[in-house]
């Protein structure tokens, strides 16, 4: 059933470890929830992977890491519930002894490409449905005879309580000493000793219905992940010599070409071969406009062709498309962990045993030192023992980040964890870098001054100079002549002039493009002047020592960046460009964004700048480029765009896929809406056991109202982080 893995690192964005979660007790032990170490999965061994069957909450899973890591022989054991994933390394082949420890837990397991087993409702139900029919009969045999009614109770009891306490046994085995199936089961015993035989059988249906709730809210929060997952068709065609032919697509590598029919999903991040397409891009990038592609640009995998066959070469290794690079990442929201998350797992350390001691000094203290009924204050001590188990504020944070990781990647924005976001929601001011970030990154012609020459004739001589050269510069001019439809001349003897410019023959006459610093523009110094004030880069075409004109050019501002900057004023946030461009041109592109900006910065000075202006507030750093690397890492959080460099998208904490910067303060939105649930989600947990708490002590509520202070409590913060996955 387990699927041994060879030790390989996976790319994070482009370059992502596969990390496991930090190791936990079950969240209602003595100890519980306390932090570990951070852990990762060695590279030494085998690493095994399993689909967990039958978790409701996140407790489940650490009873299973719990049982498994009572294994002879596992180094490292983790579980991603978002996933239902469970990832162990061990230097031998341990699976058998895995499964049958997590089978002695009370759950099952099997390898990740087989399909999930079909349960019938009716079956999958059948406990809840008996417990409830014999509640009802007992009810009416209490109204006509009370000594057969409380039989029935008892009888009703010991029938729901048995697999509970079955299940409570199983985890005391695995290491799970304080589960809240124990409690549970001791808190009904309890009562059946005392005679409260009708709130013992009570109590087991709200437990059970409760149980229901929350597996019915986990696999809505794990919905945003399943629709993730079902993006990625099972199969893929292929193109061999010509023939197509249906494979899995485990079984396609970097090179490989398949065919996309229309209406199709990419199985793989490809390259597109045919002519031109247009692809739906919007469950990965959140952009709701099909976008088009050209021959030879990248395409991901859960992109679907929408007018036509297209045919692709394979570009990603299995298990390293842009699907799975955002699934590694929620999977690793865990091990990334938010602050307040971290302090919520020390609370509860102290939370259960703290419960736990209170609840048996009510118990014995009012009976043995002021002569109390026994019946009432072990009743009120056990009503508290239910109320010790912390499952739904150990839950309320992981339950919203995880929603809000989910959500955040339907818009197109990986955050790398819960750590990152937070960092996030505090974010007051913004860094930019300039090309390539706030611009287009593609210089264009803004501008043809030509000099008793005609514009097409000044243009067609430039990009003659220029052809073949990969300056960005070059090509903007050549560009900008085939977009004119302009004939250009063929060239030779092309030469560089080292900090000058280019030159070449054209004909019989030698024509040179210099920069307008390096040339006397005679009667065009005004111009020249003009051009550079405006932030842009000026270039001087001669011909045999005769002016022939200017060329102007910029990199022109994004589509979006001013809306963007829009967006982020309102919400609080302030923008500043650190750039190592000239100061014109970053001046310019300042003024037309309402930005302050320092220009002329090389790497070791932005990151001097991006340390003083985070020194006064939480800094996020935007860019695209390897420069930026160290300055985004200075910052409290990097976020890479998704068209920059591997090196920058691996550095940062967060990357926007769908390269628009409006989604800057969408994420930001997201983040503090999340770390606003969060707060919700805690005060909902405590504040429901701490009115619990004093009702109990009061006499005014009894068992099953501390049930619903637990299941209750743990299906609201779950319904409540659920939210953020509907937050448009």
């Amino acid at each position: 059933m387990s699927t041994p893995e060879t030790n390989k690192k996976v790319p994070q964005f482009s370059a992502l470890k596969l990390n496991p979660l930090p190791a936990k007790d079950d969240c209602c032990c003595e100890g519980s929830c306390a932090p570990q170490a951070e852990q990762t999965l060695p590279d030494n061994g085998t690493r095994y992977s399993w689909v967990v069957n039958g978790m409701d909450c996140a407790a489940c899973a650490r009873k299973v890491e719990n049982a498994v890591r009572q294994v002879k022989g596992v180094d490292h054991v983790q579980v991603l519930f978002a996933t239902e994933k469970l990832l162990v390394s061990a230097a031998s082949d341990i699976s058998a002894q895995v499964e049958a420890a997590v089978a002695s837990a009370g759950y099952s397991l099997r390898s990740e490409n087989a399909p999930a087993e079909k349960v019938s409702p009716l079956r999958e139900n059948l406990p809840l449905i008996t417990l409830i029919i014999m509640m009802a009969l007992s009810w009416t045999l209490e109204q006509f005879n009370h000594p057969f009614g409380n039989l029935a109770f008892i009888a009703t009891t010991l029938v729901g309580l048995y697999p509970i306490a079955r299940q409570a046994l199983r985890l005391m085995k695995t290491g799970s000493w304080f589960a809240i199936e124990t409690l549970m089961s001791v808190a009904a015993i309890g009562a059946l000793f005392i005679g409260a035989t009708a709130e013992a059988a009570m109590v087991l249906l709200l437990f059970l219905i409760g149980e229901r709730l929350e597996g019915w809210a986990a696999s809505r929060a794990r919905k945003g992940v399943s629709a993730l997952m079902a993006l990625k068709p099972e199969t893929a065609t292929q193109l061999v010599n010509g023939e197509r032919k249906t494979v899995a697509i485990s079984a396609l590598r970097p090179g490989d070409v398949i065919e996309v029919a229309a209406g199709g999903r990419l199985p793989a991040d490809g390259a597109l071969l045919s002519a031109t397409a247009s692809f739906d891009e919007s469950a990965l990038t959140g952009e709701s406009i099909p976008v088009e592609r050209d021959a030879g640009e990248k395409v991901p995998a859960g992109a679907t062709s929408v007018d036509r066959l297209v045919q692709l070469t394979v570009l990603s290794e299995p298990g390293d498309s842009a699907i799975d690079r955002i699934l590694k990442l929620i999977e690793e929201a865990e091990e990334r962990r938010a602050p307040v998350e971290r302090f919520i797992d020390r609370f509860s350390r102290i939370y259960t045993p703290a419960i736990m001691l209170v609840a048996l000094l009510v118990t014995i203290i009012p009976p043995l030192l002021f002569g109390a009924p026994w019946e009432g204050w072990i009743y009120k001590g056990l009503t508290l023992l239910l109320i010790g188990c912390p499952c739904a504020l150990v839950i309320s944070t992981p339950a919203a980040i995880t929603s809000g990781l989910a959500a955040a990647a339907r818009r197109g924005a990986l955050i790398k964890g819960g750590a990152a976001l937070e960092q996030l929601s505090q974010v007051q001011h913004i860094a930019f870098d300039k090309t390539g970030t706030l611009t287009v990154g593609k210089p264009q012609v803004t501008g043809v001054y030509p000099q008793n020459i005609s514009e097409d004739d000044l243009l067609a001589l430039a990009a003659a100079v220029e052809q073949g050269s990969t300056h960005p510069l070059a090509q903007a001019i050549v560009r900008e002549a085939q977009s004119r439809g302009l004939t250009i001349p063929a060239a030779t003897a092309q030469r560089a002039l080292v900090g000058s410019g280019i030159e070449a023959h054209i004909g019989d006459k030698k024509v040179l493009l210099s920069a307008a610093d390096k040339f006397p523009a005679a009667g065009l110094a005004a111009r020249v002047h003009e051009l550079e004030q405006a932030g842009q880069t000026v270039i001087i075409v001669v011909q045999d020592g005769t002016t022939l004109g200017l060329l102007a050019l910029r990199d022109t501002l994004r589509e979006d960046a001013k809306a963007a900057m829009a967006d982020l004023h309102q919400i609080g946030v302030q923008g500043v460009i650190l750039t190592g461009d000239n100061p014109r041109a970053a001046a310019s592109i300042a003024a037309e964004l309402g930005m302050e900006f320092q220009a002329g910065l090389l790497p070791a000075d932005k990151v001097k700048a991006v340390t003083q202006l985070n020194a006064s507030a939480p800094l996020a750093m935007v860019g695209d480029g390897i420069n930026d690397a160290p300055a985004m890492k200075a910052s409290t959080i990097g976020i890479a765009m998704g068209s920059g460099t591997d090196v920058a998208l691996e550095t940062a904490d967060a990357a926007l896929t769908h390269n628009r910067l409006t989604g800057l303060a969408q994420m930001i939105r997201l983040a503090r809406a999340t770390r606003a649930n969060i707060r919700q989600n805690i005060t909902i947990a405590l504040g429901l056991k701490g009115i619990f708490l004093v009702t109990t002590l009061l006499g005014i509520t009894g068992l099953w109202l501390a049930v619903l202070a637990d299941t209750g409590a743990t299906v609201l913060v779950t319904a409540n982080a659920l939210r953020l996955l509907r937050r448009r």
